[in-house]
């Protein structure tokens, strides 16, 4: 069982960014999603970083509630 605390910072972490709230901040400023456009397909991930977030909302994993953070803030 995975106990570790999930977080919009530990997501970074899981991606492989820098999880501090000033990089996060950053990357949520210079980064949108187009209108309809799902998270995992947008342009500026890798193909692991597109597939973990697949995985986490296809699976509704413990990561779920994050990725949803994300894609909210990224369409703002």
């Amino acid at each position: 069982m995975d106990t570790s605390q999930h977080s919009l910072g530990a997501l970074f972490d899981q991606l492989g960014l820098p999880s501090g709230k000033a990089e996060i901040d950053r990357f949520v400023a210079g980064h949108r999603l187009a209108l309809g456009q799902a998270l995992p397909d947008a342009p500026f991930w890798n193909a692991a970083q597109s597939a973990f977030l697949r995985d986490a909302l296809q699976q509704d994993s413990d990561w779920t509630e994050e990725a949803d953070e994300l894609a909210v803030l990224l369409s703002k």
